[in-house]
């Protein structure tokens, strides 16, 4: 678990990061350098969870790229994906949960979540779920790195 006390806001205790694949973990269904490090940095502190509508069909390829450092591997079916994320994040208990995405169907996993990250894309970033986020990061690997030194978020969301 992460714990961060921010000023305001009171403690957060994540036990969950729930990432989108397609635009966050990879682009054009091809993982992104640095994710895997930066999930093997994490796996001790927290479960880290992968959700997709596979829209690349590498969903699986990516899954066995991550191996043991992923908790789960969530497969969307088509149609409702919005709700079905959302619902996910519902299900292991959002207060505990960090939501990262960029696409129009994390919005809500992202307004769920106790923390909702949107990054910025080189797929593009959904002018919606950027406004559905408590932050903002450039990319993954910065958005990652924000439970790695948990002082960001402190910094970033104090009141």
């Amino acid at each position: 678990m992460i714990s961060c006390l921010i000023p305001g806001r009171g403690t957060l205790e994540i036990q969950h990061i729930v990432c989108d694949v397609n635009g966050t973990l990879s682009v054009d269904g091809v993982l992104l350098d640095g994710v895997k490090h930066r999930f093997e940095q994490l796996q001790d502190l927290i479960d880290l969870h992968i959700i997709s509508a596979d829209t690349h069909g590498t969903l699986s390829a990516i899954e066995k790229e991550l191996g043991s450092c992923i908790t789960s591997v969530k497969r969307l079916t088509v149609g409702g994906e919005a709700e079905q994320k959302s619902e996910y994040v519902e299900l292991l208990g959002a207060m505990n949960v960090a939501a990262i995405g960029q696409g129009t169907n994390d919005r809500l996993m992202l307004k769920t979540a106790a923390i909702g990250v949107s990054i910025l894309s080189t797929e593009a970033t959904a002018v919606e779920t950027l406004l559905s986020a408590d932050v903002v990061a450039p990319d993954i690997l910065t958005a990652l790195d924000l439970f790695l030194n948990p002082s960001r978020l402190k910094a970033t969301l104090r009141q």
